[in-house]
């Protein structure tokens, strides 16, 4: 890789692939094919495809069939860092309307969507992540990337105003994505043995990012990636997808499951956080998304964290009596300062070990 522009806390301006897509070229431009990369690590079709566990948040309330569905949890986070919610408590009003007010800022013509381009220095608004090479690979999608709680980490400016509801939509949905993610992390840490609830309670004053990604037709979807192979520096991860079929894929075992959409359903994933104080008993899963080449898919992805005032390291009721610390404990400057500070192709979870 060559060297980075700075931090990965901006992203160098690129073409909309939205806009690639919309002229229907027979041939996808050199700098977004990944030939090189093995890209294709999938089960056979005559293999019996592993399906992403399925967690139901109604039985983890009801005291009668918890303890179960606790052991389904603790099973899911630990084999594979990734599951579906379902029965979560956010309502299908909420995630329609979110998914409508996405599919509507996406159907927008470029230049209005460009009112809210990412400045320089920042990754917030609309446009690519992580762009911090000219020579770089690029995936294939838009976003547009907002800061959503609290609400004075909000940058306004860049929040579009177009269409006229998208911003008291998002606010809404930020709202039910911050109780969807203290709800689960309560029962993530219960699944651990642990009892104290200062690690979800963390998330009731924590930060919430929201990225909205468009991934267009592609005239060869077996040469390009949506998103590239990588795990989340969040706590926890709690996506909707707004189409009914898959594109989203976790690395299980050397291989690459599709997760296959449920009506309804939130797809959370494990983060380094949650990897960190788990001291490494629950782990931050690899995962990517893969492109179609008649349909565009759209998802919604809010990374949660803790608040800024709470140490990431192991949980103290994890380590002792045997138990050694696998990772350093850090301030919350001091983890994503090491995030961001880091070299793309450096592996950020090893640089947090002991």
């Amino acid at each position: 890789m060559d060297a980075v522009s700075g931090s990965l806390e901006s992203s160098l301006p690129v073409p909309s692939v939205q806009e690639l897509s919309r002229q229907c070229p027979e041939k996808v431009p050199p700098r977004y094919l990944r030939d090189d990369d093995h890209m294709i690590i999938t089960t056979s079709p005559s293999d019996p495809s592993p399906r992403v566990p399925v967690i139901d948040m109604s039985k983890l309330v009801n005291t009668e069939t918890q303890q179960h569905e606790l052991q389904n949890l603790h099973l899911a986070c630990k084999n594979w860092g990734v599951f579906q919610m379902v029965n979560h408590g956010v309502s299908d009003a909420s995630l329609k309307n979110m998914k409508n007010q996405v599919q509507s800022f996406f159907d927008l013509p470029f230049d209005e969507k460009n009112r809210w381009a990412q400045r320089p220095g920042s990754l917030e608004g609309y446009g690519q992540a992580f762009v911090t090479s000219e020579n770089q690979k690029l995936d294939w999608n838009d976003m547009i990337f907002l800061k959503s709680l609290p609400v004075q980490n909000r940058k306004l400016d860049l929040w579009p105003q177009n269409p006229p509801e998208f911003r008291e939509t998002l606010e809404r949905y930020s709202e039910d994505m911050r109780e969807a993610a203290i709800s689960i992390v309560k029962f993530i840490t219960l699944a651990l043995g642990i009892q104290q609830t200062q690690i979800s309670e963390s998330f009731r004053e924590g930060l919430y990012d929201v990225r909205m990604n468009c991934y267009p037709p592609c005239p060869e979807p077996e040469r390009v990636l949506g998103i590239v192979p990588h795990a989340d520096n969040s706590g926890i991860t709690l996506l909707a997808d707004c189409s009914d079929f898959p594109g989203l894929q976790f690395l299980k075992d050397g291989k690459w499951v599709g997760v296959e959409p449920i009506e309804g359903a939130i797809v959370a994933n494990i983060g380094h956080i949650i990897e960190v104080m788990s001291n490494g008993i629950y782990k931050a899963p690899e995962h990517r998304a893969v492109v179609n080449k008649l349909k565009e898919r759209l998802s919604i992805v809010t990374f949660c964290y803790p608040c800024p005032f709470i140490d990431i390291g192991p949980a103290e009721e994890l380590i002792g009596e045997g138990n050694l610390p696998v990772y350093k404990k850090l301030t919350h400057e001091g983890y994503f300062s090491s995030f961001f500070q880091r070299n793309l192709d450096e592996s950020f979870i090893d640089s947090l070990k002991i």
